[in-house]
């Protein structure tokens, strides 16, 4: 079993937490445009509070470790490893509630190149528990505005894991997904699934629009997010999201393998 000390160093090694690759310049970028309610930072999300720049700040200080100085405007980023060890804690005991319950779970990532093999093992040990692994909507189109226009996907799953690709990337399982902050897909997979007559997800597992659309709808949500996400963390601070992992979201995908041994030694469904 992989120790909490062991993780901790893996963290900084691997720059998931400490500094990280995110820079300072784009994290503030985000914050001013969720500030201003640019759609393609808040994925999904409504917010209920104003959430000026100085208080996005001060958020992701408390949640990230992100330096609270606003007068800060370059360099690079740093997470607080034990305030990411304590997220991986409570994400695991969402986990083992799910699997006690064998709750049908839903996930899904905008960052499928990184972050497929980490949901993926999630979702094989909450199917050996007995949840139902939900993959609605398979093949279906969704449009999503990018910076370089609107642009055709299709929902695909791998591993059991939802994503968008776009039309003409192989599938069968690869990870030839597309990175993507809408929450469109997440709500065409949950009206799929409404339409079929259920079941619907109790609970959500994912990142960017796959949380925050989710969690706006009212779905139990946990999630990873960088620093440059204040999304996620909005939502938590509002209730909307149950609980964010703070971390690098873009570093190589094999980083990930000792958090997912991680969260299923704690959550007890190693297998």
């Amino acid at each position: 079993m992989l120790s909490t000390g062991a993780l901790r160093e893996h963290l900084l090694a691997a720059g998931l937490a400490g500094v990280v690759a995110t820079t300072r310049e784009a994290s503030l970028r985000s914050y001013r445009l969720f500030a201003a309610r640019d759609p393609r930072v808040l994925m999904g999300l409504d917010p209920e509070g104003s959430w000026g720049q100085s208080e996005l700040i001060a958020l992701m200080a408390d949640r990230c470790g992100v330096s609270e100085d606003p007068r800060i405007t370059s360099g690079l980023d740093a997470i607080d490893p034990e305030l990411t060890l304590a997220a991986l804690d409570a994400f695991a005991e969402r986990l083992a509630e799910a699997a006690r319950r064998r709750a049908p779970v839903l996930l899904g990532t905008g960052h499928p190149h990184r972050l497929l093999g980490f949901y993926g093992g999630l979702a094989d040990a909450l199917s050996a528990a007995g949840c139902e692994v939900l993959t609605p909507a398979k093949g279906r189109r969704v449009d999503i505005t990018t910076r370089f226009g609107l642009r055709t996907h299709n929902l695909d799953y791998a591993r059991g894991v939802a994503m968008v690709r776009e039309p003409g990337a192989r599938s069968s399982g690869c990870e030839t997904g597309a990175h993507t902050h809408s929450p469109l897909p997440v709500r065409t997979v949950l009206a799929a699934a409404a339409e079929r007559g259920g079941p619907l997800p109790e609970l959500v597992i994912g990142d960017h629009g796959w949380v925050c659309g989710a969690g706006q709808l009212g779905f139990e949500v946990v999630g990873l997010a960088d620093t440059d996400d204040p999304a996620l963390f909005v939502g938590q601070a509002e209730g909307r999201v149950s609980v964010v992992v703070p971390l690098d979201d873009a570093v190589r995908s094999d980083y990930y393998r000792p958090l997912t041994r991680y969260v299923l030694n704690r959550a007890c469904l190693s297998q």
